[in-house]
């Protein structure tokens, strides 16, 4: 029986044991980048460890991808990473086209301090009781925005119209912006309905059918360094016990700044790697040795 040549036995072993350590050297980002067509960048992640850890959770992806709160699911139509804002819409929020069951958007206090809706996004209350707090004690927190007021809604929206013919004339709306949803429910508010309205600093003479319907949400990126970890390849996350921020390089293989540099590795796995590369050292010698 004719042996394989040594040369070829030695190869074979030496490459064995580098494909060891590839982890170290080239990186398979372990994070989804994308949801149905919306890219998924940092600071958030639709996986659990990846982003930022005040994100966890926040958004869900079911082939749409969702942004959710203590009140529902939102279904996400953009994020300008660039701007840093998000736009979401509520499926069952009334429109111009559409009057839906009156319901609260709720976020949570951490959500309301790191990703809040825009100063350009208005709530715009309906069919609201005299009786309303924003149209007595509260009414400062109304206003009137690119000068547009509640007659023009209601007559210029077919779902809103039958507000005013119930009681054959315009009943009291409230355009706000969201600290007053925050703070007061739809029920203390006394109002049936409400919607929202984005980029309304651009609205000036557009009708109400042509608003732009939905929630835009403005948040603020974490100083982690993260730029050092993408560009070694890596994705930024976090240790999902401790929220430590970390550079995910693998799904087996993690750095706390950066991929592709064993110095950079938690001290945990830079032993344990120290320790595997000096058995397999020994192992490698011991077989040159015998082959030769």
């Amino acid at each position: 029986m004719q042996h394989p040549p040594k040369h070829y036995l030695f190869t074979l072993v030496a490459l064995t044991l580098v494909s060891q350590f590839l982890p170290v050297i080239f990186t398979v980002n372990p994070c989804r980048g994308i949801c149905g067509s919306i890219a998924i960048n940092y600071p958030f992640g639709v996986d659990d460890g990846c982003g930022a850890p005040q994100y966890r959770q926040m958004l869900n992806c079911t082939n749409d991808l969702f942004f959710v709160t203590t009140s529902g699911r939102y279904k996400v139509q953009s994020i300008d990473y660039e701007k840093k804002t998000m736009v979401v819409y509520d499926p069952a929020m009334s429109t111009c086209s559409i009057l839906q069951p009156h319901h609260d958007f709720v976020m949570t206090d951490i959500q309301s301090v790191i990703i809040p809706p825009t100063s350009d996004t208005v709530f715009a209350l309906l069919n609201c009781s005299i009786d309303s707090p924003v149209l007595n004690h509260y009414k400062n927190l109304c206003f009137n925005f690119s000068g547009h007021s509640c007659d023009e809604l209601y007559g210029a929206c077919n779902a809103f119209r039958i507000f005013h013919s119930l009681t054959n004339s315009s009943p009291p709306c409230c355009f706000t912006g969201y600290d007053t949803v925050k703070y007061m429910s739809m029920n203390i508010l006394d109002c049936t309905h409400y919607t929202t309205v984005i980029n309304t600093d651009s609205l000036k003479g557009v009708g109400p059918p042509d608003w732009v319907y939905g929630i835009k949400l403005s948040y603020s990126v974490p100083e982690t360094g993260c730029e050092r970890c993408t560009r070694s390849g890596g994705a930024c996350g976090y240790d999902t016990e401790t929220g430590g921020m970390m550079c995910l390089c693998s799904s087996s293989m993690n750095a706390t700044r950066e991929c592709g540099s064993i110095a950079d590795l938690g001290e945990g796995k830079r032993l344990a790697l120290w320790t595997n590369i000096h058995g397999y050292a020994l192992l490698l010698g011991a077989f040159i040795y015998i082959i030769l």
